[in-house]
């Protein structure tokens, strides 16, 4: 009976050995894929790979914003007239090719929807690192903490941040209902009395500071996103985020420092029109 059993054995190993199938485990369910559906940009947006790709072209959007309305603003140290021009032209364009505002307003709707894509994206990774992650590991240890980049930590709380001065902002300088001395169509005043007072000038600047980490963290992950990664260039793109960053930070603290400092003066507030020079009393 022992020679037999051993027999049979020693056949059903060679049949082993010789078949390329596996034999099935017993108790382990097969894992398929969860099914999806809806159009395939949906689709593609629910994954991790399209929040990324979201994330990114969203920030460029929000990062050339940020460029161009620091620049426009630069407009300040030239003269009252220069920036109130610049504040109608942006009002009047393309000229009499569209009714008024109209260009700014799909503008506008296009950076919201930047906006707002870009937060939605940013929640949706974290959900999904967070879930990927075994609870063994949803600790780090205090040298990973040290170790992981200071701005990259901070994100979340840049983000909210940014996020709470650009209502204020809004109310400040664009509805007006957070300055009592707003008057529509003369953004040079508008902007020096507010920066005049001496708490929207901390915290303009101290919303300034965290602009600057989220867009150094934000710039330098945006190649890797988009996949655009190679060793022989991070050092370059280190530096394009650094300097980015540090060009959007000294712009933006110029004005409400040359404001404190008096290098800039509020020039004939609630004066009609604004676009023009002021009356110089003598």
């Amino acid at each position: 009976m022992a020679t037999t059993t051993t027999g049979a054995s020693e056949k059903d190993q060679a049949a082993g050995a010789g078949s390329t199938t596996p034999p099935p485990r017993a108790g382990v369910a097969p894992i398929r894929p969860r099914p999806t559906r809806g159009p395939a940009i949906v689709r593609f947006y629910r994954s991790a790979v399209g929040k990324k790709w979201v994330m990114a072209v969203t920030g460029i959007v929000l990062m050339g914003f940020v460029l161009a309305h620091m620049i426009g603003n630069l407009k300040l140290y030239l003269s009252k007239e220069e920036i109130n021009l610049y504040g109608e032209a942006l009002r009047n364009m393309p000229g009499p090719l569209l009714p008024r505002t109209v260009l700014l307003w799909t503008i506008r709707i296009v950076l919201i929807l930047a906006f707002v894509f870009h937060i939605h994206s940013a929640a949706g990774l974290t959900l999904i690192n967070r879930r990927a992650r075994p609870p063994a590991d949803r600790y780090q240890s205090k040298r990973d903490y040290i170790a992981a980049d200071y701005a990259s930590r901070t994100m979340r709380w840049t983000g909210i941040i940014i996020l709470a001065f650009l209502v204020f902002h809004l109310m400040d300088l664009t509805w007006g209902n957070a300055n009592s001395q707003f008057v529509r169509g003369d953004p040079y005043n508008n902007l020096v009395i507010s920066f005049r007072r001496v708490p929207v000038a901390i915290a303009y600047s101290f919303a300034m500071v965290a602009l600057a980490f989220h867009l150094y963290h934000g710039t330098w992950s945006m190649f890797q996103s988009m996949g655009l990664t190679n060793p022989r260039y991070n050092a370059l793109r280190r530096r394009f985020a650094q300097g980015f960053a540090l060009v959007i930070l000294v712009g933006n603290l110029s004005f409400p420092i040359a404001v404190q400092l008096h290098a800039v003066e509020p020039e004939c507030p609630h004066t009609i029109p604004t676009t023009e020079p002021c009356a110089k009393t003598s």
